[in-house]
């Protein structure tokens, strides 16, 4: 649900238009990713999606802020700041609720590194570029490729096998996604600066002063 999500939060946040076309390649993603991992025999908890629904919310939110509020730093900087920040918050929560770490492997060491560099530095550094240059709207919907590429690695690596019911999924998924590409950049709605208006108010003012002078 993220990218229906940051389709209307952007409306309101940054004022960009929200078009017919994206609204249906959301749900046409939403439907392709609920045919590819539901099973029959599925039970929804309410507890988890509401737990759900809230993250994608968060997430939604944060992608369009980023956007909105764009620090004048690159990308990596960005990155390494929102990285360190997020570290530090779930700090005292992992010391006070998990168990201490053994002493890492050569296997733990080498995993930690895969997720540290390529796993969140690197594509950290790549999403927020994406959202300063695409837009929200634009960068959202590739959050749908992530259970797409999981079903692929669990076919290829794990031996899992595909139905028909799985193919159809993904090519939903895909074309969703391509959809969401082909649309053109939404046009922001201009929106009112009041600092803006308060210096051209001081100007003016001062201009008039000048003028009496």
């Amino acid at each position: 649900m993220q990218p229906l999500f940051v389709l209307f939060l952007a409306r309101f946040m940054i004022g960009t238009s929200i078009r017919p076309v994206s609204v249906f390649a959301a749900l046409a993603g939403v439907l392709g990713v609920a045919i590819l991992i539901l099973q029959p025999n599925a039970r929804f908890d309410p507890v988890g999606l509401i737990a759900g629904l809230g993250s994608a919310v968060s997430l939604a939110a944060g992608l369009v802020l980023s956007k909105r509020w764009q620090a004048p730093v690159s990308a990596l900087t960005f990155s390494a700041w929102q990285l360190t920040a997020g570290g530090l918050l779930l700090l005292p929560f992992a010391l006070a609720v998990e168990p201490a770490l053994p002493m890492p492997s050569a296997k733990n060491l080498a995993g930690f590194i895969w997720l540290a560099v390529p796993g969140a530095a690197l594509t950290y550094i790549l999403w927020f570029r994406g959202i300063a240059r695409l837009g929200p709207a634009a960068v959202a919907p590739l959050g749908l490729l992530s259970p797409v590429v999981a079903v692929v690695i669990g076919w290829m690596v794990l031996g899992q096998s595909l139905g028909a019911f799985q193919l159809t999924g993904m090519a939903i998924v895909l074309l969703s996604v391509w959809a969401g590409q082909k649309v053109p950049q939404a046009a922001q709605v201009p929106r009112p600066s009041r600092m803006r208006d308060r210096i051209s108010r001081k100007l003016s003012a001062s201009n008039l002063e000048r003028k009496k002078t």
